[in-house]
């Protein structure tokens, strides 16, 4: 009887390793290994429900040499706040962004009564990312986050968004051809993959998709409608949720302030 359950155990786990997916995709620091990756990555994919569109997109990312050295080369976050300002032009960014808060002071009014966020802090945000719009970036978005993936430096947080990114290919949502930032953020607000996925609002390469869907990020991350958002008060976490350098939530804080001239 022993020996029989010995026998039927051991086809059991014979079973589990013929039908279970590819051993976990290992990653890497150089691309000698990102087309073997991507076979191992896309049987992971595949038994996660991503469907053979997505997969076949995937397939043809290709290594993006550029994505890794943008990546290595983050030097502005490690500035002080003052020349961290300077380099990102803070003055220019207010000055502009005032303006456009008359302009589009309509669409602002709507935001704010169904986020409940001012028109600051989505202006400081749309200006420093994409200098309102006019630099979404040129990269392929799915080569870069799945380059982003495979990079061991920070592989896991990128596995994640390239499974979103796969989901949304696989929907039709995003094109498997969108072009972004470096890091493959998408729109004029530079959305990742699985925040399009939970947050997007509309279309984010438009003024008003991308506005509403910073504004429907930060409401999900804790914004209080009326309450402050300057570091120490109750919507500054808001503000770290969408980006993790100090200097960057600290400079949004200051920017939107000033826009909203408070």
């Amino acid at each position: 009887m022993r020996m029989l359950k010995w026998l039927f155990a051991g086809l059991a786990l014979s079973v589990v390793l013929w039908t279970a997916p590819a051993m976990a995709a290992k990653c890497g620091k150089t691309s000698a290994g990102f087309e073997r990756w991507k076979q191992q990555y896309a049987a992971q994919a595949k038994a996660k429900g991503i469907n053979k569109q997505a997969i076949s997109a995937f397939m043809k990312a290709r290594y993006a040499k550029k994505t890794i050295r943008a990546d290595r080369n983050q030097k502005s976050f490690r500035y002080s706040l003052k020349k961290f300002m300077q380099v990102r032009g803070a003055a220019t960014i207010v000055r502009r962004g005032r303006s456009l808060k008359r302009k589009h002071a309509a669409l602002f009014r709507r935001l704010e009564a169904k986020y409940g966020v001012p028109p600051g802090p989505l202006i400081a945000i749309w200006g420093m990312e994409t200098a309102f719009g006019r630099f979404t970036g040129n990269q392929n978005v799915l080569s870069a986050v799945a380059t982003l993936a495979y990079d061991c430096r920070r592989s896991k947080f990128f596995t994640e968004h390239l499974y979103h990114m796969l989901r949304l290919v696989g929907s039709g949502r995003v094109s498997a051809n969108a072009r972004g930032a470096m890091h493959g953020e998408l729109g004029q607000t530079q959305f990742l993959p699985k925040s399009i996925a939970l947050y997007g609002v509309g279309n984010l390469n438009t003024r008003n998709g991308a506005l509403a869907s910073t504004a429907n990020f930060l409401r999900a991350h804790g914004w209080k409608r009326g309450a402050g958002y300057q570091r120490g008060q109750t919507n500054f976490r808001a503000i770290r949720g969408w980006n993790a350098a100090g200097v960057y939530q600290k400079a949004i804080a200051i920017m939107g302030k000033q826009i909203d001239g408070k």
